[in-house]
């Protein structure tokens, strides 16, 4: 039998060259072997010459298994490359949101290694969270820029962007596992959320971790309609949330990297990034 590593290809090796050891049998009495034994030689060098072109053909097909993981590695970086300038487009596009995306995958992923280290480890969970705004593309820039809070008709509009986002993403096969966090971002435990009013343990975990992460980043930064919150005060609200916007344990978990000190370090570096970005613009 032959086992697969980790990579799909074969651990095994052929050789080269192959030495056949033919035992002999009893010949009947009255009859003489060495027509066989004349054979042999014939037969050893038609199984050497087997060996190596079943050596060859194995080689040939692990230099084409390589090159094939190769070419798929090089599209689905395209693809990425390609989400990943859609959500960057979103986000040049409204000047409150400068760095929204690198901060909530930040915060996320850190949260998300304490809930679950699996969680954190999964690529499209990493991908799920920067990309989880990039169904703001389909929404007007009259709405998605507006100066100011929003009309119910406009939040209508506004809220369609979890399902927008979905739709982008989910014809992109191996970014499966990104899908139901772009799709369930703005649900709450309560089942006050949107799109779909899902309840507790029926929004993905990654999805509720998201949700702390994304909520702190916006509490914490000016948008045109109001003044950033303090630390402090972005703590209470998540605090007050817990139960019925936010998963609890998740905030219990949340409050466990405030307790560490290392919420307040990324959070510091986050905006220490952003502001060094503002004055490259400038």
């Amino acid at each position: 039998m032959v086992s697969l590593g980790s990579s799909g290809e074969s651990d095994a090796t052929f050789p080269t060259e192959v030495t056949v050891t033919i035992i002999g049998v009893p010949h009947p009495a009255g009859r003489e072997g060495s027509h066989q034994d004349a054979e042999l030689p014939t037969i050893h060098a038609q199984l050497t010459v087997f060996a190596r072109e079943l050596s060859g053909l194995y080689q040939a097909e692990r230099l084409r298994s390589r090159e094939l993981e190769a070419a798929l590695g090089d599209v689905r970086e395209m693809y990425v490359s390609t989400m990943t300038s859609l959500a960057q487009i979103v986000e040049a596009k409204d000047s409150a949101t400068r760095g929204h995306l690198d901060r909530t995958q930040r915060y996320g992923l850190a949260l998300a290694a304490r809930v679950d280290p699996g969680l954190a480890d999964q690529p499209e969970v990493a991908y799920g969270f920067f990309l989880h705004d990039i169904g703001k593309v389909g929404i007007p820039e009259s709405v998605l820029c507006k100066p100011g809070p929003l009309t119910d008709d406009e939040w209508t509009v506004m809220r369609s962007h979890p399902a927008i986002g979905a739709q982008i993403v989910e014809p992109i096969r191996f970014l499966q596992g990104a899908v139901e966090i772009v799709r369930t971002h703005h649900e709450r435990w309560d089942g006050g959320g949107y799109p779909a009013g899902l309840v507790g343990e029926q929004i993905p975990l990654a999805a509720r971790v998201f949700a702390v992460a994304d909520s702190f980043d916006a509490m914490t930064s000016d948008r045109p309609y109001r003044a950033a919150l303090s630390f402090d005060q972005a703590l209470d609200e998540i605090r007050r949330g817990a139960g019925t916007q936010f998963d609890p344990a998740v905030v219990g978990v949340f409050f466990d990297l405030v307790d560490d000190g290392e919420l307040e370090l990324e959070h510091e570096r986050a905006h220490r990034i952003m502001i060094g970005q503002v004055a490259e613009a400038v």
